[in-house]
């Protein structure tokens, strides 16, 4: 006679874990690096290859002198992806030296002084980016023109879309946004020939685009975020093109800046999201409004990173409002 052992729960495990997450968004995010290889040359690849190296060395430092932790983390991807996050947030030009302060306070700051990976309240990567923002304003903000430059120190450089968009609100011009590339090219990437483009990973859209479809194709994410965040930006910059033409049209809105890698990439957080489905529509929502505002109204041009960062810290409330029904209650009447 065969007997039926039932041990302790849980009975069934999926192919779920922390490493096989960590690199299924490190090979998502292998196109839009590979262009940015391809427009930034040398200077893409020493800037993101820094900030790997830097956030992987400062992780295991700290859980092996500071912590004293027996089980060091550094093979886990986290701290590869953080550093490539980093490095994709970053212009192309900017000087190693500053890279590593990024990553002291992505890595030192943000993720370990807090415990490590499960206990950030903030995404790592964007806290070490808004801190050079704050701190080296200058550097932060010399975009390189793509396919022009010599070295990656000696670039020739230019205004963004973002800038010209915010040029046209301040003055009230609708001519300036005739400068601007047509979607089509922001979402080729071409409208780096035209002016600065930005940050490393921004480049071309439709890189981030068939990273999301592998995200999605891998369950790494689900849709709600990225879906929430880029379509509030684009009604309501809808609405805002139809009252005012200062205001850009959505299509170029949303494919300028760091606006796809933030909510693709960024927003997509595990540790610092809501956990529900409904909860994780409320933060794209707000993620979208909060970047709208400070892009149009705010002092720099672009606003994704810091409204990630303010929606981070609502994330436990969001969580303690909106929970899933548990299985057997009973429906109050």
């Amino acid at each position: 006679m065969n007997k039926l052992i039932v041990s302790l729960s849980p009975h069934a495990h999926g192919n779920d874990s922390v490493e096989r997450n960590m690199y299924g968004v490190l090979i998502a995010l292998m196109p839009a690096l590979l262009v940015s290889f391809y427009y930034f040359g040398i200077g893409s690849a020493i800037v993101c290859l820094s900030s790997v190296v830097f956030c992987v060395f400062l992780e295991w430092a700290i859980n092996k002198y500071v912590l004293k932790n027996p089980r060091n983390t550094v093979l886990d991807g986290s701290a590869m992806l953080t550093g490539l996050l980093l490095g994709m947030n970053l212009p192309s030009n900017l000087p190693v030296w500053i890279v590593f302060i990024g990553a002291l306070f992505a890595i030192g700051v943000a993720k370990m002084s807090f415990g490590g990976l499960g206990n950030n309240i903030f995404n790592p990567a964007l806290v070490g980016r808004c801190a050079l923002l704050v701190a080296f304003p200058a550097q932060m903000t010399t975009w390189p023109v793509p396919g022009k430059w010599t070295n990656y120190m000696d670039a020739e450089t230019g205004a963004t879309p973002l800038a010209l968009m915010k040029q046209a609100i301040k003055t009230g011009d609708a001519s300036v946004l005739d400068k601007m590339p047509d979607a089509f090219s922001l979402l080729l990437g071409e409208h780096s020939f035209a002016g600065g483009a930005g940050t490393i990973g921004e480049i071309c859209g439709l890189a981030l685009i068939v990273g999301f479809v592998y995200l999605l194709y891998r369950r790494i994410i689900t849709w709600h975020i990225p879906v929430s965040i880029i379509g509030t930006v684009f009604f309501v910059s809808a609405i805002m093109h139809v009252v005012s033409p200062a205001y850009a049209d959505p299509f170029a809105v949303i494919l300028s800046g760091g606006l796809m890698l933030g909510a693709i990439f960024m927003a997509t957080d595990y540790v610092t999201s809501p956990m529900t489905h409904k909860g994780q529509l409320i933060y794209g929502v707000s993620i979208g409004l909060l970047t709208i505002i400070i892009r149009n109204w705010g002092a720099y041009p672009e606003g994704m990173s810091f409204a990630i960062l303010i929606m981070n810290a609502f994330t436990p409330l969001i969580n303690n409002y909106i929970k899933p029904k548990r299985f057997g209650e009973e429906v109050k009447k």
